[in-house]
């Protein structure tokens, strides 16, 4: 397998400016990668859904690493399955014909876990992709992006394109999206906490019953990792990204409210608890190219929680 030189290629990260783009960045320089040509395709100047803008976006790039995405939590997830379905695929499946007429030489595709079936025998492994229907809350949105892995591996077969299609377990880190409207787990949690010790609260209500467990990858983690894989990963099958290690939502929440110091009562709500378990495999990362998560999940709750109430803007009442 060749190992691919980051420093004479022409890099397009989509997303790059997000949560997780911005440290894929920062990964990329690391690994040798030339700041002046790593290009980041702002939204306002390139809508990815038209077929234009891919176009000009790939356009004399050598690799292109896909993360940008129209993403969220349960409650988006139920809101806006439409777009979320359209949004994805259309980015995804463009840029990606785009990119193979351009001559691009290598495509990362960043999927996710939301792809896997409902019911995928835990831990996840990355053959047990189409043994059943995703969780019916985020199927449009994790179905949309697991056409992209048919689209690159038809495209391998065909045209020899090197596509290659990772899915990272779900991120958290310090920069992640904090909107109680569309984030994810745990910024949602140290939101609500955040809110609760200002407002003197002495109830948290938590969503659904506490009992689904989930595993978390820190995001410089998961962009050293997708780094790695650009440089040295070159195969049809996907390959999972995490940790390994599983974590209810109820100990999740705890552990979050003993490192913010609340004290509170947790309240368990009717709200859908999404998929029972995700938990992953991460055993062909680690052989096909050293992939291995260094973050210790407690230290990189606190680094989390810490950048937040460095940033919050929420005032006392």
């Amino acid at each position: 397998m060749t190992h691919i030189d980051l420093a004479n290629q022409r890099i397009l990260v989509t997303g790059g400016a997000g949560f997780l783009g911005k440290q894929v960045v920062a990964q990329l320089q690391q690994a040798g990668a030339d700041p002046q040509n790593i290009t980041v395709p702002r939204s306002r100047d390139y809508d990815l859904c038209q077929w234009e803008a891919c176009q000009r976006a790939v356009n004399q790039q050598d690799v292109v690493i896909h993360l940008a995405a129209h993403v969220g939590g349960i409650g988006l997830n139920r809101e806006k399955p439409a777009e979320l379905f359209y949004d994805n695929l259309m980015m995804g499946t463009q840029l990606i014909h785009a990119a193979y007429q351009a001559g691009v030489q290598k495509f990362v595709c960043v999927g996710t876990i939301c792809a896997y079936p409902k019911f995928t025998p835990v831990p996840f492994k990355e053959d047990d992709l189409w043994i059943g229907y995703p969780e019916e809350t985020n199927a449009p949105y994790g179905i949309a992006k697991k056409a992209l892995l048919v689209q690159l591996q038809a495209y391998r077969d065909q045209y020899g394109f090197d596509g290659i299609y990772l899915l990272p377990v779900n991120l958290y880190g310090p920069e992640d999206n904090f909107d109680p409207r569309s984030s994810h787990v745990i910024p949602a949690l140290i939101h609500k906490v955040h809110e609760a010790q200002l407002t003197g609260q002495q109830q948290l209500p938590v969503w659904g019953d506490g009992s689904p467990t989930r595993e978390f990858l820190y995001s410089e983690d998961a962009a050293r990792g997708i780094v790695m894989a650009t440089q040295s990963y070159s195969s049809p099958e996907p390959v999972n990204l995490g940790t390994g290690l599983e974590i209810t939502i109820r100990d999740l929440t705890e552990l979050i409210c003993e490192l913010m110091a609340f004290g509170g009562e947790l309240v368990a709500t009717d709200q859908p608890n999404g998929q029972p378990r995700r938990c992953l495999d991460v055993e062909r990362a680690r052989q096909a190219f050293g992939f291995e998560a260094h973050m210790e999940f407690r230290q990189g709750l606190q680094r989390t929680i810490d950048w937040y109430r460095s940033h919050a803007v929420l005032q006392p009442a």
